[in-house]
């Protein structure tokens, strides 16, 4: 993601490399390569020369002071202007209403079914609600049946009426059968299609007259770069929608879209899709996408997804049983289906400052762990819980039922106790300051 403008961003502000302040000329120079990097991710032109002037402006009347080098100071005012660029604040969806009822709008294949699925997950599992999901692409079969598939995965209600070709019904009647069934939140999918075209618009314009909908959002693949922002203002002439979902931000996206939109619609992107699984879906924090585009990582949201992802009481269990050196491949395993649950590997590396950059060319394999669960797997209840009985007849069963060889689980073994009493040692230091300045005295 906005790995290409990321490098030519960088490679933009090292003009100022070396140089004791700013001034018209290194600040032109700059700002020109600039420009370039946000045209070649497909930023709109008038957004480019526009954000470029404003930072011109504002970078010619900073007066750098000695702590600081013109090169340091142009970031962070190329970092605030993208963050206002983007939106400025994190904007959260309007859930009032009972039930409060969401609307899907966007193209056919922007990703609207599986972000219906996506939001309906998150908005069960951080706020409690009730979803139903209504099915009112009345043209695409597989449409319905995708959506039956993905509420079948997170255990939430679909609305279909088989044979019904009125969307418009569809959707009043599934609002009443919400009110009925003590459901709080409706999230209408609507048909899609190639094209903008009258009839669509008709269509889901009538949709969203009939059930007033406290939020309708408009979904966009931000792999179509340009042609997504102009469909966007489109939808919005229209619509006059509430906010931008931005999908398959994983993908080889230059980031156009993302930067370009929020100017021309002037309505803020809410949500990004960053991944294929059901929870990867993020509410889009400006700042924080600044932060990444700057290559400065996104420490704030790793830390958020591991805190989704790990639960305090397991938590405060396995401090526990690490102290008492009780650490077993049982927890080990545990562990490791707790990362898996952030999302993907090389996405959650990459919000660690400075790592994004180092990791780009890399290819980190989402099934990285598969050989070690196959061995733990393949280890009894009793071995797994005290991995020190296992012998070398063990270690042979072991390597042959997870298909791996003697080597690699010795290697594994090795591991996880070298890691056993590393936990046991950071556990066993009451006052790790106190005993940092006790080194310092030696």
């Amino acid at each position: 993601m906005f790995d290409n403008l990321s490098e030519r961003l960088e490679r933009s502000f090292k003009i100022l490399k070396g140089q004791g302040k700013i001034t018209e000329i290194n600040v032109a120079e700059t700002l020109k390569d600039v420009r370039r990097a946000l045209l070649d991710a497909d930023v709109n032109y008038k957004v480019a020369k526009q954000f470029t002037d404003t930072v011109k402006i504002k970078a010619l009347g900073q007066n750098v002071i000695n702590a600081i080098k013109p090169q340091e100071l142009m970031v962070k005012i190329v970092h605030d202007e993208l963050a206002a660029l983007m939106g400025g604040e994190t904007a959260q969806v309007n859930l009032s209403g009972n039930p409060t009822v969401i609307l899907m709008s966007g193209l056919q294949g922007s990703g609207k079914t599986t972000f219906s699925g996506k939001l309906a997950r998150k908005l069960k599992s951080e706020k409690g609600k009730r979803p139903l999901l209504v099915a009112c692409d009345v043209y695409r079969p597989a449409a319905i049946e995708q959506l039956k598939v993905l509420a079948g995965q997170i255990d939430v209600p679909v609305y279909t009426e088989e044979g019904n070709k009125n969307p418009v019904q569809i959707a009043e009647n599934a609002v009443k059968y919400a009110k009925g069934n003590n459901l709080d939140l409706v999230i209408v999918d609507t048909a899609g299609r190639l094209a903008v075209d009258k009839q669509m618009m008709d269509e889901i314009a009538a949709i969203k007259k009939a059930v007033r909908p406290q939020e309708t959002l408009f979904v966009v693949d931000s792999m179509t770069g340009q042609d997504a922002v102009n469909t966007a203002k489109e939808f919005n002439d229209v619509l006059d929608f509430d906010g931008v979902v931005l999908t398959k931000l994983d993908g080889d996206t230059r980031g156009g879209a993302a930067l370009s939109i929020r100017t021309v619609v002037t309505k803020p992107i809410k949500y990004v899709g960053t991944g294929e699984k059901l929870d990867a879906v993020d509410l889009f924090h400006p700042s924080r996408m600044a932060d990444r585009i700057l290559g400065m990582g996104d420490i704030v949201s790793l830390v958020e997804k591991a805190q989704n992802a790990y639960d305090e009481k397991e938590a405060r269990e396995l401090q526990r049983k690490i102290a008492k050196n009780q650490f077993n491949f049982d927890d080990f395993l545990n562990q490791i289906q707790q990362i898996k649950k952030m999302g993907n590997i090389k996405e959650l590396a990459s919000m660690i400052p400075g790592v994004g950059k180092a990791i780009k060319d890399l290819d980190i394999d989402d099934n990285a762990f598969k050989g070690i669960e196959a061995i733990i797997r393949s280890m009894t209840a009793k071995e797994r819980a005290n991995p020190e009985i296992i012998n070398g007849s063990r270690r042979q069963r072991i390597a042959k039922g997870s298909g791996t060889t003697v080597p690699e689980v010795n290697r594994l073994l090795k591991q996880f106790e070298q890691t056993r009493k590393m936990m046991k040692a950071v556990s066993s230091i009451k006052n790790p300051m106190k005993m940092m300045r006790g080194m310092r005295g030696h």
